[in-house]
This record gives C-alpha cells, sequence and structure tokens, in this order.
C-alpha cells in the first residue's frame, strides 16, 4: 500500500510541475501579446483558467497524500495515543465520504450533464474540464484508505500540528533559557 502511495504522488508531482510550467508558458504568452503586441489571445486566457482549476485539484489531491494540508489541530493536539489515532481514522473518513459524495458523484453528475456543451474559445466539451472533478475523488479515497491503513499499523500516532517549527521554537526557548542563565 505505501508503494502504491509513493508511486501515484511521484505521478501526481510530475504532472503538477508540468501543469504548473505550462501555466507560466502561457501567461507570459498572454501577457506579451496583450501589452507588448496588443492583441490579446482570448485562448489563453480560457486555457489558464481550465489548467488552472486542474492544477489546483491535482496538488490538493497531492497535499492530502502527503497529509500536508491545512487542518485545525486545536482539538486533536489535546489528546495522545490512541485517542489521537481514532480522531485523525475520523477525519480521514469524513474526507472520505466528502469525496465520495461530492467530488466522485457530484464531479460525475455535473461531468455527464455537460457532455455536450463547449468552451468559448478553445471549443472542447466542458465534461473534458469537469472529469478532474471525480478523477481527483478517487485519489483522494484511494490515498485516505491508505492513510487509514497507516494510522492503524502505526505504533505511535503524534500530533500533525507538531512539526519543524514546534522543534525551532523549542530549540530558541532552550537558546533563550541558557543565555538568561549565563547574563546571572
Amino acid at each position: 500500500m505505501i508503494k502504491l502511495k509513493n508511486i501515484l504522488t511521484k505521478i501526481l508531482e510530475v504532472i503538477c510541475v508540468i501543469m504548473f510550467a505550462f501555466i507560466t508558458i502561457v501567461g507570459t504568452y498572454q501577457i506579451v501579446t496583450r501589452y507588448v503586441f496588443n492583441a490579446p489571445s482570448t485562448v489563453s486566457e480560457e486555457l489558464l483558467t481550465y489548467s488552472f482549476t486542474w492544477l489546483a485539484l491535482l496538488a490538493a489531491a497531492l497535499v492530502f497524500a502527503k497529509r500536508e494540508h491545512m487542518r485545525m489541530g486545536f482539538l486533536a493536539d489535546k489528546f495522545s495515543g490512541n485517542a489521537l489515532r481514532w480522531i485523525y481514522i475520523f477525519s480521514e473518513l469524513l474526507v472520505i465520504l466528502f469525496a465520495a459524495l461530492i467530488m466522485i458523484y457530484g464531479g460525475t453528475s455535473i461531468t455527464k450533464l455537460t457532455m455536450t456543451q463547449v468552451t468559448a474559445s478553445l471549443g472542447i466539451p466542458m465534461s473534458m474540464i469537469y472529469v478532474i472533478v471525480p478523477i481527483c475523488g478517487i485519489f483522494v479515497i484511494l490515498f485516505g484508505v491508505i492513510n487509514i491503513y497507516e494510522l492503524l499499523r502505526a505504533k505511535e500516532v503524534k500530533p500533525l500540528s507538531a512539526k519543524k517549527e514546534t522543534v525551532i521554537s523549542n530549540k530558541s526557548a532552550v537558546v533563550q533559557k541558557a543565555i538568561v542563565k549565563g547574563d546571572k
């Protein structure tokens, strides 16, 4: 399971980097055509909008896989051990439920509804734009299941908010105490 997660995160990382580079190139092209040649490109505007949407959803799935997404840890940080493990599992289950209902069911519904519609400038079916929602929903569910598997197998579960920032602030507090003791 962990090997699958690593492979999928690497694939998503590569896709996100390529999409970001693509957005940068198209954005630069749009700026040059608008301000240098005074002939704005309508195709690039639409392409940027839809590419950014795809990038945002793919990056959200990637960040969820790495468990680096924003979270409010004020409740979870008060627990430790098995209680913390079950809070995180419950959180993962809620995200899986959201992904199943909104991203997969809702995304599939909107994709089906827009099969006959085409974009204004590019002329591609709108369903090609919306199909990313259920695709990312599948990624989120898969990563959620893997995260639960990892939580169940872990010997110890620590709060996710206990990151480098906490360690750095603790070190500076120790240094501060040492300076105070040295002055006396």
